[in-house]
């Protein structure tokens, strides 16, 4: 009897694990922070990491093998008091390429407006459409943001609902005191990241992340030919995009996700490919252009 209810329990657990969203690896670095005592930090990693992995944070139950897979990293530069903190959080995406082992970024950004109260063993409350502390509101908005730029890589504008619960975060948060949550404060900010993507006038940049991983990367493993071939007609959406709106805060974050990957892409392309490609990317990328010109020298 004790073998069944056992058996039944472990199911139950394992039932429970794999309906969670993320596998999100989690690190607080306080190496700038004065002092011996660096157990708060220590509990700081666990709670974080115990919020991202074993909250639920939507309808859909995911298998082990389906959590997404994120990273957050929180260096801590500066102990303002004996429970204020600031410093940078950096926030990485990764999305599996169809039937191969390779991981793709889908967001690799570093948030430098970010200070929160944590006060030792304290619980991190969340909940939906009520401001309750800057670390959660923070943890939550870019955990709607990784979902919607997930969904987005799967089914085209599928990421919409995500993008509009972290946008509802963003409007909590017009009250608090701490930077990142408001349109004035500066141009690249969480407000401006979550509305650059849900903006109907800059719908090309999630149209982009949807040609460039569903009909690229994902077939590139059967068919490299065709699938860089797609991913070559996706640059031409951020070249329209550029051209509509140059310096747009969004597609400085793709690029600068995306960079180091695309030029592998290119590396083995055809002198036609190559040479298409590095013209866009030099184009909307201008600061980037000598690793651009990589593609061509290889």
């Amino acid at each position: 009897m004790r073998k069944v209810l056992f058996s039944i329990l472990i199911f139950i657990i394992t039932l429970h694990v794999s309906g969670q969203e993320f596998y999100c690896n989690v690190q607080v670095n306080s190496q700038q922070v004065e002092g011996t005592d660096k157990r708060v930090f220590e509990t700081l990693q666990n709670a974080i990491f115990e919020f991202m992995n074993n909250k639920k944070w939507t309808n859909y139950s995911f298998k082990i093998e389906e959590r997404i897979e994120c990273a957050i990293v929180i260096n801590i530069s500066r102990r303002i008091s004996s429970d204020v903190f600031e410093g940078t959080i950096n926030l990485v995406l990764r999305r599996p390429a169809y039937k191969t082992s390779y991981n793709s970024a889908l967001l690799n950004f570093i948030d430098k407006d970010f200070q929160f109260r944590y006060i030792e063993y304290q619980p991190l409350d969340y909940s939906d459409n009520v401001y309750t502390s800057n670390l959660t509101s923070v943890l939550a908005f870019y955990t709607y943001i990784f979902l919607g730029l997930d969904f987005d890589s799967f089914s085209l504008y599928g990421g919409t609902p995500y993008y509009e619960k972290a946008q509802a975060i963003v409007n909590t948060a017009q009250n608090a005191g701490e930077r990142g949550w408001k349109a004035y404060e500066n141009q690249k900010n969480r407000y401006w990241l979550v509305e650059n993507l849900l903006n109907p006038a800059y719908q090309k940049i999630r149209k982009f992340i949807y040609e460039y991983h569903r009909k690229g990367l994902d077939i590139m493993a059967e068919d490299t030919q065709t699938g860089r071939a797609n991913i070559t007609k996706s640059l031409d959406l951020l070249q329209k995009l550029y051209n509509e709106r140059p310096g747009l805060f969004i597609l400085q974050v793709m690029l600068d996700t995306k960079r180091d990957e695309i030029i592998d892409i290119y590396s083995e392309g055809s002198p036609v490919e190559k040479t298409k490609a590095v013209n866009i990317l030099k184009k909307v990328d201008p600061a980037n252009s000598s690793r651009y010109q990589e593609i061509l020298d290889k």
